[in-house]
């Protein structure tokens, strides 16, 4: 499974599809965070979950092409969300097509 941001050669174009992660963190990391957000430095739990949740996302999106008889997702676009505190949503969108 081919997944871009741009398009190679298209044979056809079959339809948009997403998947989507939402993830929260628990209170222990949003102490340390404020912690780290006060003296400085990355947030390691933080950028974990992002990791993941991006991942999750990407997964799912790269799942349904195949259901439509496509074998890539071009137009690859990511979105983060922050949805309330403590709280991230991942989105993973592209169109299903077949390419060479």
């Amino acid at each position: 499974m081919t997944i871009t941001t741009t398009p190679g050669k298209i044979i056809q174009y079959n339809s948009v599809v997403a998947g989507e992660a939402i993830m929260g963190a628990d209170i222990i990391r949003d102490i340390f965070a404020s912690i780290t957000d006060i003296v400085g430095g990355r947030l390691a739990a933080y950028k974990s979950k992002l990791i993941k949740a991006r991942e999750i996302a990407i997964s799912e999106m790269a799942a349904k092409p195949s259901d439509l008889g496509a074998n890539s997702v071009v137009g690859v676009d990511l979105d983060y969300e922050v949805i309330r505190d403590g709280m991230l949503m991942v989105t993973a969108s592209g169109t299903a097509a077949n390419a060479q």
